[in-house]
């Protein structure tokens, strides 16, 4: 498609007439567009023009000075818009489509939000809730800079030029002033330069009152005192945001159970942690009442910059996956597939091309459960990409390979282990996968561990029957592969043969693996085990300490390792987290296992109050933590996402 014309608008355009200025609704979707093909000079002379539709095409930007001032209605699904600034031009949108836009995110949602303040309706729903969103954190955002803005100015000297320190001013605003969760970072410091800079704009115009010895100095409405919002969320808050079907009532601080708490045995001090969040959100038809369905999985979101930590949780439960934001609780995204149970989820991170030729980041997620399906999900853009007809049944968990970003590990109830190769998205943002490994088992896989320090030769699973160990090496001609080695956890047989239902490496030496003993975690060693193992088929695992745990008798029960911090996480069949800090097992191995070690400490389960009552015994399945440890989630099998921050 080349550049618009007057006659196709008027082809296009209702009422059907001659001239440009009488149109008020013109179609212009799926005429493969590009951003240089809207010209404004054209455009310009709908004066008249109420409602525009340019979905289906491949725009990229919007032009910034369309003329439109009467549009009402505009239709922008399924193009390439990677920003919403431009659509501030069009002061009296109503409504307002950007479905299948998948390089907009939820800060663009809120600027939206923020720059049509008419606008009513957004993708087909009731834009009020966002805007209440929005408000909140433009009230937030505006007391924070202007606190900010008058400690700056307290701290000039006379001699210091006016300009040149109001433009240092803004630099050290939006460096300094945050508030919100990190998902919303990309708003809060586009709000946040604004602000600074209206603040240095008003500053500039009361230069000759600020002078003024009778007077004092002010800001315009800037210095007003304002009135602050709680930062910090407490157990018994409730996100404003949330509807009661997507939260549980909170309770009171949760009782903290302690172990060694410092120094004896070499460990840091216990850490300070306290419940923030209890989430309803993967209840069933959306019902509170809804106290049944089983949560099995959670992962957080990689970080989007090298040293940064990320906030945000995929969880799956039921029929659903949901993205959390874990500082304010709300749920970012929610999938759900009608039918399925999720059992598993898994955070990739891929540099895509547009058409264009730009780079962009994509966080995918790929999720998956009873029906033997990986589904890929684009979660900021809100659709599926792609469905793997992985296997023909259940997929206990999957994982992505540490060493290349697009190979995910599927382990399925039909005792195989398949390595796939998701590929890249095409244009129309399609995922076309490749098989690359199909690995045997004899038992059912229930865990899948890249072996840490040579993730793309070889893979760790924790089965039904045992621990085994699989060479993944692509360079190798067989594309099918039988275990190639089973670690057993004692000298003799007694110990073979049992269920491993949790497996994490803490480095990339220490294992953290549960099962094989009752009430016990093993730490052992890759390394000396790997090395002493000669041509052996069965090998005993080199032991370097066993940590106490509940002494029940039910499975899968999942650990997780937080690496950075050197902890080691597991739920129980009481509500409760065990946490483990082996930071000095790490740096010093003991010679010879000493007796058990007792936990860190043990989050006791806070009781939270559901339908009037209180829940007071439920199984955490999983318990993950974020890389920094600041936030830890918990899932139970009584449809509870339990969140806790670091104090």
């Amino acid at each position: 498609m080349g550049p618009l014309s007057a006659r196709l608008l008027m082809q296009r355009g209702r009422p059907k007439s001659d001239r440009l200025g009488k149109i008020r609704s013109l179609d212009l979707s799926g005429l493969e567009l590009l951003s240089e093909h809207l010209d404004p000079k054209l455009l310009c002379r709908l004066t008249q023009l109420q409602e525009l539709d340019l979905s289906n095409n491949h725009l990229e930007t919007l032009p910034d000075n369309l003329g439109l001032s009467h549009l009402r209605v505009l239709r922008c699904a399924n193009n390439q818009l990677g920003d919403v600034t431009a659509l501030c031009q069009f002061p009296k949108l109503e409504e307002l489509s950007l479905e299948g836009n998948p390089f907009l995110t939820v800060n663009d949602n809120l600027k939206v939000s923020f720059l049509l303040p008419t606008l009513r309706k957004v993708n087909g729903k009731d834009a009020s809730s966002t805007y209440s969103q929005v408000e909140n954190l433009n009230r937030e955002l505006t007391s924070r800079v202007t606190a900010h803005w008058e400690k700056f100015m307290a701290t000039l000297g006379p001699e210091e030029e006016a300009e040149k320190a109001q433009a240092d001013f803004v630099k050290s605003a939006v460096r300094d002033v945050r508030y919100g969760p990190e998902s919303l970072s990309e708003f809060t410091q586009w709000r946040v330069r604004m602000i600074s800079e209206e603040l240095v704009a008003a500053s500039r115009t009361q230069v000759q009152k600020a002078n003024s010895p009778e007077k004092p100095p002010e800001a315009g409405a800037a210095h007003k005192p304002r009135a602050r919002l709680a930062a910090l969320k407490r157990p018994d808050d409730v996100p404003l945001s949330l509807s009661p079907s997507k939260r549980a009532c909170a309770s009171p601080s949760a009782q903290v159970e302690g172990g060694p708490v410092a120094g004896s045995d070499g460990s840091q001090p216990a850490v300070k942690l306290e419940p923030l969040h209890f989430l309803q959100c993967h209840s069933k038809n959306n019902s509170p009442q809804d106290l049944e369905t089983q949560l099995w999985a959670c992962a957080f979101e990689p970080a989007w910059e090298e040293g940064a930590t990320s906030q945000t949780v995929a969880t799956c439960g039921g029929e659903a996956v949901c993205v959390i934001d874990c500082q304010t609780g709300i749920v970012l995204h929610k999938y759900k597939a009608p039918g399925e149970e999720f059992f598993s989820v898994a955070w990739t991170a891929l540099m895509v091309v547009t058409q264009a030729g730009h780079k962009k980041r994509w966080s995918v997620l790929a999720a998956a459960g009873l029906r033997g399906l990986v589904r890929l999900l684009h979660v900021r853009a809100g659709f599926c990409c792609g469905v793997i007809r992985a296997h023909k049944k259940a997929i206990a968990t999957l994982c992505f390979s540490p060493a290349h970003e697009t190979h995910l590990f599927t382990a399925s109830y039909d005792k195989r282990i398949i390595l796939w190769d998701i590929g890249v998205p095409n244009q129309d943002y399609e995922f076309q996968a490749s098989q690359l490994l199909t690995l045997d088992t004899t038992s059912i896989p229930l865990r899948l561990c890249p072996v840490a320090s040579c993730p793309d030769a070889r893979l760790l699973a924790g089965c039904e029957g045992g621990c085994c160990c699989w060479d993944v090496r692509l360079d190798q001609p067989q594309k099918r592969r039988v275990c190639e080695v089973e670690f057993v956890f004692s000298e003799g047989s007694e110990a073979s043969g049992r269920r491993v239902d949790g497996l994490a490496f803490v480095n990339e030496d220490i294992v953290a693996s549960k099962g094989s003993g009752l009430g016990t975690i093993c730490l052992w060693s890759w390394r000396q085990t790997w090395g002493g193992r000669g041509s052996q088929s069965t090998v005993a695992v080199v032991v370097l300490a066993r940590l106490q745990w509940s002494s029940t008798e039910l499975a899968y029960f999942s650990l997780s390792a937080c690496p950075d911090k050197g902890i080691v996480l597991c739920g129980d069949e009481e509500g409760n987290v065990w946490l483990y800090d082996i930071s000095n097992i790490l740096k010093q191995p003991p010679l010879l296992p000493a007796a058990l070690q007792a936990p860190t400490q043990i989050l006791k389960w806070p009781q939270p109050w559901a339908l009037g009552q209180v829940v007071t015994k439920t199984m955490v399945n999983t318990v993950v933590a974020n890389a920094s440890f600041t936030y830890l989630t918990a899932l139970t099998d009584s449809n509870i996402v339990a969140i806790w921050g670091r104090m």
